[in-house]
């Protein structure tokens, strides 16, 4: 047995005290005056070894009494955790401190609440106990610490930007256990047991040799505002023109009292702002609008003035004007009007439309090559084709309808292992949308069950081996593709299977034709808008003209200078910034020789939807011998929640005390009626 409280028990020495009154009232003799001798029959005499027994017993009662009220004050508790504990065991305590968790439950945050159970865990544990902290930051040891050293850890541990699932921790677990051969492990699990990180049933192949132990810290629904995501309605900044923006914002919890104010800063100066006006599905679309002036990188930051939940205020994204998107299309014949529009509807692209006979030998100053309805590829446009793939650039083809169609492969196998095979005149509407394509993953949010594919009236029968890494982007329903990517080498080659004609289907005045084309158009260099997402592994690509370990990209901050992982892609690199940084924010990113880019890194919207587990649900799938739910107390104790737990003791105590005190009175009542 254990007490919460052991300086309580300083109390016992009031013990004393009954002990010396009933001492001191031993000595005292008390004369009884009778007016008449008659009244002698009715007095009932005790003797002085009854009058002995009546004062023990009293000074019994009195004795309990004291002793239980004093125990109740110490809560005595059965330590049977610390009796279950192998001295083979690893000691885990896991301190969830995402976002989430910097949400208040009265006057401290949730986070706060836990690291005071945790830290009374550790001073209450048997003597030489070792513990292994994990947060969802990287551990500060693989390694089992002594208590001091884990409680000054503990008192260390902060909100961060990082979050972690039960599945992930539970990994890590099983992965120390492996590498250090212990015998098992016990997990103290202190979490708000959001659902986005806490599934509804344990995968048990993480649960071998492991005792989970549950410590729910958890608040009421509190009412949360945050931006879900915002994007701008041109693919580039414009200068000197009115640019808008589109948020999405999303209402969590409680419905807000009144109308949050939604602002708009650009490079730490308000523009605008509006008021939200949430629907019944608890969330509101507005546009702002705003006007550069200059090409630079912007700084873009919208803000909703939500008092209770601070941490997901504001949504970041940076842009810049890029007048230099150069894009050159060789046609074969007239131009096409619907690429001309596409481009000309914004001033971020400068249009070069050429008769393909006079195609310059020298694509590299441009993003973007089209092809547009070419019958016949020969042995110079081939070659111009595979040095412009190789130096990194991007690159469409819009063939012409043609039965002989050998001689756009003469040409096509100077690019790679890419043939047309025959022609299929059938209408058919493609019937699958690669969601993962490069081209795509961009334009949507959430890509809508009854979006509307493009049709083609006809479609080239296009057929590559494995050195072509084809993707489709489009295809239709036997396999075909109607738009497809490929990347024999550093550059991006795309090929439509039809025309970009209405005759040919309806693709150019499709929802897709404009998108993708700017897509092309910024993939041969760095993107002009970056608003990047916290735990998504989002690459960010940067043309690099030399990839070597010289030119390593790095990431500048607030006193921040990191290498993040990256990888060549092309004629550059992907740099996963978010694998390295996970504190929103805006960083640059630099390599020697090459232009300094600026981006936004915001938060995960997972811990934005404040939605938790109802733990009495929980215990009914998530329940086994190896598997306990605890319960943090209001002042900062571990006890058990378990429908076979006890009593607790201490009401035990208090109950008893309260039967001694009964006692106690019974005997002064029948004492005194003796008397009398």
């Amino acid at each position: 047995m254990s007490f919460l409280y052991p300086l309580f028990l300083v109390t016992g020495l009031s013990l004393a005290i009954p002990v010396l009154i009933h001492l001191f009232n031993l000595r005292k003799y008390k004369t009884v005056l009778f007016p008449h001798t008659r009244f002698l029959k009715n007095i009932q005499l005790n003797s002085r070894k009854q009058s002995q027994v009546r004062y023990k017993w009293l000074l019994a009662m009195r004795l309990l009494f004291l002793a239980f009220l004093i125990l109740a004050f110490a809560q005595p508790f059965f330590n049977n955790n610390n009796k279950k504990n192998d001295v083979n065991k690893l000691q885990v305590i896991y301190l969830d401190n995402s976002y989430s968790m910097s949400v208040k439950k009265g006057a401290r945050n949730m986070l706060d609440i836990a690291k005071e159970a945790a830290r009374k865990q550790v001073q209450h544990a048997i003597p030489g106990s070792r513990f292994l902290l994990l947060t969802n930051d990287k551990p500060v040891s693989y390694r089992a610490e002594p208590a001091d050293k884990v409680f000054a850890e503990i008192n260390a541990t902060d909100i961060s930007a990082a979050a972690k699932t039960v599945n992930q921790v539970l990994a890590t677990v099983q992965s120390i256990l492996q590498n250090e051969g212990g015998g098992g492990a016990d997990v103290f699990y202190y979490s708000d047991f959001q659902q986005s990180a806490f599934p509804a049933q344990p995968d048990k192949s993480l649960m071998k040799s492991i005792t989970f132990y549950g410590l729910p810290v958890q608040t009421n629904e509190p009412e949360d505002i945050y931006i879900d995501t915002a994007w701008l309605t041109t693919p580039v900044l414009q200068t000197g023109k009115s640019n808008y923006l589109v948020i999405h914002t999303r209402s969590s919890g409680k419905a807000p009292k009144e109308n949050p104010v939604l602002s708009l800063s650009i490079n730490g100066q308000v523009k605008s702002a509006a008021s939200l006006n949430f629907s019944d599905k608890k969330e509101s679309i507005d546009t702002l609008s705003f006007n550069v002036n200059d090409a630079s990188w912007q700084r873009i930051e919208l803000t909703v003035n939500d008092a209770v939940v601070r941490f997901d205020d504001t949504f970041r994204i940076t842009a810049r004007s890029s007048p230099n998107l150069s894009v050159l299309v060789l046609n074969e014949g007239q131009p096409n009007p619907y690429i001309q529009a596409a481009f000309r509807a914004y001033n971020g692209f400068r249009l070069n439309n050429m008769d393909i006979t006079g195609a310059p030998k020298d694509w590299k100053d441009y993003n973007l090559v089209i092809l547009n309805g070419i019958s016949r590829i020969d042995d110079i446009l081939g070659k111009t084709l595979n040095d412009a793939l190789q130096q990194g650039q991007s690159i469409c083809i819009f063939p012409g309808r043609t039965s002989n169609f050998q001689s756009l492969n003469d040409g096509l196998k100077f690019a790679g292992d890419i043939r047309i095979s025959g022609i299929d005149t059938s209408v058919q509407t493609a019937s699958s949308l690669q969601q993962g394509s490069a081209l795509v993953k961009d334009l949507f949010e959430k890509i809508p069950d009854n979006v509307q594919l493009p049709v083609a009236n006809w479609h080239y029968i296009i057929n590559s081996g494995l050195s072509a890494n084809q993707q489709s982007v489009l295809s239709f329903r036997n396999g075909d593709p109607l738009l497809a990517r490929y990347t024999p080498s550093r550059g991006q080659l795309y090929i439509c299977a039809t025309s970009a004609d209405l005759q040919s289907g309806n693709f150019p005045g499709s929802y897709f034709f404009t998108p993708f084309l700017y897509e092309m158009a910024i993939q041969s260099g760095s993107s002009s808008i970056y608003a990047i997402t916290a735990g998504t592994q989002q690459p960010v690509y940067l043309p690099l003209a030399n990839v070597s370990e010289r030119n390593t990209v790095h990431v500048y901050g607030k006193g921040l200078d990191i290498i993040p992982p990256q990888r060549p892609n092309g004629a550059g690199l992907d740099i996963f910034i978010d694998q390295s940084v996970q504190q929103p924010g805006f960083y640059a990113l630099a390599a020697p020789g090459a232009d300094t880019t600026k981006i936004a890194l915001n938060q995960d919207k997972s811990e934005s939807q404040l939605d938790f587990r109802d733990v009495s649900v929980l215990k009914n799938e998530w329940k086994g011998d190896n598997i306990k739910w605890l319960n943090i107390t209001g002042a900062g104790t571990i006890a058990e929640t378990d429908n076979t737990s006890s009593f607790p003791l201490w009401k035990v105590c208090v109950i008893l005390a309260l039967v001694m005190l009964t006692a106690e009175t019974f005997l002064l009542a029948k004492q005194r009626v003796a008397v009398v």
